[in-house]
């Protein structure tokens, strides 16, 4: 079974050249995945046998200008320092083509956060606090984040969730922490 490991969503317009190139930077055949998460929107895929298990990384199509590279692993997850170097050749390869970033997940910095525009202020009443948090350290997971995730990323997600309609009956003590993990620098 395939896990995903890191995700990088990446919007505009490839040539055939560019995408040509892509498939060469990462050593892709061009032929679609068939397991896992996605595999449907699969494009080119590359499996390589590591110690603890089996790295896959995946180019999929994301609607007509959407593009999504992942690594995936069966086995054994790749440790931090792996993620980090497919992150940071990736981000390179995302400014090399001239695509816009839309997330990475898991996110390490801000501008890797997929945040909503603005959402329309309605008339709709919200009366009650539904989710059942009430300590800010409980409600990342809520949000799509691990507790350790980096604390800029933390920010951005929490900064969205203060938007919308419900964070105005959220419990006071949670309010309160909040506006306090955002005044911290």
């Amino acid at each position: 079974m395939l896990w995903p490991a890191l995700r990088v969503l990446a919007r505009g317009e490839l040539t055939a050249d560019q995408l040509q190139e892509l498939h060469s930077v990462l050593d892709l055949a061009p032929v679609a995945r068939t397991e896992g998460p996605g595999a449907r929107a699969s494009i080119a895929h590359r499996t390589r046998t590591v110690a603890g298990g089996r790295l896959v990384t995946d180019l999929a199509r994301a609607g007509d200008d959407g593009w999504v590279l992942a690594l995936f692993f069966d086995g054994q997850a790749p440790d931090a320092d792996v993620i980090a170097e497919y992150r940071t050749q990736w981000r390179g390869l995302v400014d090399q083509l001239d695509l816009e970033l839309v997330e990475i997940t898991p996110a390490a910095a801000a501008d890797e956060v997929l945040v909503l525009p603005d959402q329309v202020d309605t008339d709709e009443a919200v009366d009650a606090w539904e989710l059942p948090y009430d300590q800010l350290d409980q409600m990342w997971p809520h949000v799509g984040l691990r507790s350790d995730a980096p604390r800029e990323v933390k920010k951005v997600k929490l900064r969205e969730l203060m938007r919308t309609p419900a964070w105005r009956v959220a419990p006071a003590p949670l309010r309160h922490q909040a506006e306090e993990f955002l005044a911290d620098a």
